[in-house]
């Protein structure tokens, strides 16, 4: 069969099936305006719980002053070329330094982007030799780097720690035949269900069995510790944690990513990177902008305990009213709902059209069918009274699903 007659065929996948139905407005949808709490959803205010602005620095003045005058001095275009080449600067180079200042490591190196940085983190790291072990609800990124290795990976049961341990033994008995190491990977936070990746259970077997840890720390970087440096800080295992990787995509509110580790690891990561050895190096406003939003959050806690006073005021409001949130130990809050497809794309589009309220919706199949997740991220910039008036929407919503109103027709929302 040609390839685009089975693309048009069979297009779509569990996900774009709908797409006719649904694109622009459960997939693909417009939120305009300035970033924030209100935003403009199809011509309409909406109270908007869908963006990881967790620490409100998106439309800071500060921020939006910063990244203007990167632009107006450098352009958007400087450097040009891949870091190796022709893209070095000394700012790129002071934004390491400061990095892993910040999260306790001896280096760091700075990446175009988070997604494509894992991959290539974990494909520069391992050889045939080595073993993966990693947990089961690890983000895409990771399982998309894991696709490139070519040696054996365990993976265990989330957050698991028998199931951790058994798999660690098994890649311990393949590593006595291959001689090569053991690399274990998991998150500070799952961005999913809001839980920890439980690092100072993790970090114990080293006494044990020998391994290397890399800790996606994309959620937690800017949220949690003490100063904000992250997972690793909030248990008190910085030094445990071999590659403290994060982007700058949540509480940066920015475009870039970093890993931090001792020199001659970064080091070799700088010259075996493929993802930034053939891409263009991080554009100079983006560099100076990151600079200015790390000062924020080194010297403004206020933003996190405002963050963190939004997320309990929500997460307690919730599990108050009788709501599902798992455990969540972070700002993302899932909530979660009995329904199918129908169900789930009705209660979007009560609350969107009827309560301009926006978050995000996951269904099968990202996780099982016949289950619902609304996904709510708090951040610095919401108000209490957002959270009171969330609260009262999810009540009567809950009161609809109760009664069977929302099993009905998925609407078009494109007619």
């Amino acid at each position: 069969m040609d390839i685009f007659d089975r693309i048009r065929k069979y297009s779509g996948g569990p996900i774009g099936q709908y797409r006719q139905q649904g694109h622009g407005y459960f997939s693909f949808p417009k939120l305009e305006g300035e970033i924030g709490p209100r935003m403009q959803f199809r011509g309409r205010e909406v109270l908007n719980w869908s963006l990881n602005n967790y620490l409100g620095l998106a439309n800071h003045p500060e921020v939006r002053q910063a990244d203007a005058e990167g632009a107006a001095e450098f352009g958007l275009a400087a450097p040009m070329g891949a870091r190796m080449m022709s893209g070095q600067t000394k700012y790129h180079e002071e934004l390491e330094r400061r990095l892993a200042a910040f999260v306790g490591k001896e280096d760091a190196f700075l990446l175009n982007f988070g997604y494509q940085g894992m991959i290539s983190i974990i494909d520069s790291i391992l050889s045939r030799h080595d073993v993966v072990v990693y947990d089961a609800e690890a983000h895409a990124c990771i399982i998309d780097g894991l696709r490139l290795h070519v040696g054996k990976r365990f993976v265990y049961a989330h957050n698991d720690m028998e199931s951790f341990r058994t798999q660690l033994e098994h890649a311990q008995k393949v590593t006595q035949e291959t001689k090569g190491g053991i690399l274990v990977v998991t998150e500070g936070v799952f961005g999913m269900k809001g839980d920890l990746g439980v690092l100072d259970k993790i970090v114990a077997f080293k006494k044990e069995i020998p391994f290397r840890l890399l800790v996606d720390d994309a959620h937690g970087f800017g949220t949690m510790g003490k100063t904000g440096a992250g997972v690793p800080e909030h248990f008190g295992v910085q030094d445990q944690v071999d590659l403290h990787f994060s982007t700058f995509a949540k509480s940066m509110a920015g475009i870039g990513a970093f890993i931090a580790a001792e020199k001659a690891i970064v080091d070799h990561l700088r010259y075996n990177m493929r993802s930034q050895t053939y891409a263009k190096s991080l554009p100079m406003p983006m560099v100076i902008g990151s600079m200015k939003r790390l000062d924020l959050i080194q010297t403004h806690p206020e933003y996190r305990e405002k963050l963190w006073t939004i997320t309990r005021a929500l997460q307690e409001g919730f599990r108050k009213n009788g709501f599902e949130i798992g455990g969540t130990l972070s700002p993302v809050t899932p909530v979660y709902m009995k329904g199918g497809v129908e169900e789930a794309t009705n209660i979007v589009v009560d609350l969107r059209e009827n309560y301009n309220l926006f978050c995000s919706v996951v269904v099968y199949p990202v996780i099982p069918k016949g289950e619902i997740i609304l996904r709510i991220i708090p951040t610095a910039a919401h108000t209490l009274e957002d959270v009171e008036y969330t609260l009262e929407c999810f009540n009567k919503c809950r009161s609809k699903l109760d009664s069977g109103e929302y099993l009905k027709p998925v609407p078009n929302m494109n007619e």
